[in-house]
């Protein structure tokens, strides 16, 4: 999306076009593959889903909704609703807040890979995940709600043009709440990540020893998984930390690329994955444990079910 989170002073009027171009061409674009990846899930591979498929399925749910109230927020805010701004803001954040939550809980579920059988003791594994994704933003929202910090944004750029917007209206409640909430998050799931590409090296450094009869699409599966990482950890979210001085109009555009765009990688992941583990459904039981392996280290495919 484009940096809709504070307003992108000290840009042309130029970029600021160019910005909102990009954002609605891209938020559009991942609001039509995440629509199709959750309409796969529900009338499709909702039989065969495993917890981690769930997991991911709350990620996509919430990244629809703040694309999809991005898109409309604009318009919401030309209307002139006082209450209308403010509700559609309340709910934008809220989406927003959700998608942060579940990459924290993405990265959770993908260090309890490491340890596999560590989930199958947690007792409504999915339920309090749940509870954890949602739960505290709508709180955060509600409390901001109450205090009247939504309304109407005026976005200026140097050249004088002037974009509107519903969102939080008082700068210090938006660095408190949505940057430093992201970066506790972005510290756990940037972690996460690196720990799982030492595993993913050390697995495939290990593996070249063995048999190499199935190196063959080990690179575009590696690239698959590291770009799947990055998408349901937030990663490209944290170019955000970037926007000041020089870099201050770069990151604008590659935020805005990258995270617009995040829809379309996810579909693109959830896809590969999804047909990883049907076709580790129909295995046979002689490759069980060489599958169960791959799917701890999680490079391949890491929503194995491995619990209810």
């Amino acid at each position: 999306m484009c940096f809709h989170q504070t307003p992108p002073i000290g840009i042309s009027s130029s970029d600021l076009s160019s910005l909102t171009y990009i954002s609605y061409i891209g938020c559009g674009v991942s609001v039509f593959f995440l629509g199709i990846a959750l309409f796969m899930f529900f009338c499709i591979r909702k039989a065969k889903a495993s917890n981690g498929t769930h997991i991911l399925l709350h990620l996509l749910m919430a990244l629809f909704m703040l694309n999809v109230t991005f898109l409309t927020n604009e318009w919401i805010a030309n209307l002139k609703s006082d209450i209308g701004c403010k509700i559609m803001a309340a709910i934008m954040h809220y989406a927003m807040l959700s998608s942060f939550s579940w990459f924290a809980v993405e990265a959770f579920h993908l260090c309890l890979q490491m340890t596999k059988y560590a989930a199958m003791s947690v007792p409504h594994y999915k339920l309090k995940l749940c509870i954890a994704g949602w739960v505290p933003p709508a709180i955060v929202v509600l409390a901001i709600f109450i205090l009247g910090r939504y309304g109407e944004l005026i976005i200026s750029a140097d050249g004088g043009t002037e974009s509107r917007m519903c969102w939080i209206v008082d700068s210090t409640t938006h660095y408190v709440v949505n940057i430093g909430y992201y970066t506790l998050v972005f510290l756990f799931t940037f972690t996460v990540f690196v720990v799982m590409l030492r595993w993913l090296c050390y697995f495939r450094s290990s593996k070249v020893t063995g048999s190499g009869a199935k190196q063959s699409g080990t690179r575009s599966g590696d690239v698959v998984t590291i770009m799947g990482l990055c998408c349901t950890l937030g990663i490209a979210w944290s170019f955000a930390f970037f926007s000041h001085g020089p870099l201050r109009t770069p990151s604008f555009y590659i935020f805005s690329i990258l995270n617009s765009l995040q829809g379309l990688f996810l579909f693109i992941y959830y896809y590969n994955t999804s047909k990883l583990i049907g076709d580790a459904d129909t295995s046979s039981s002689s490759t069980s444990t060489t599958t169960t392996t791959t799917s701890k280290l999680g490079f391949h495919s890491p929503y194995e079910n491995y619990g209810n």
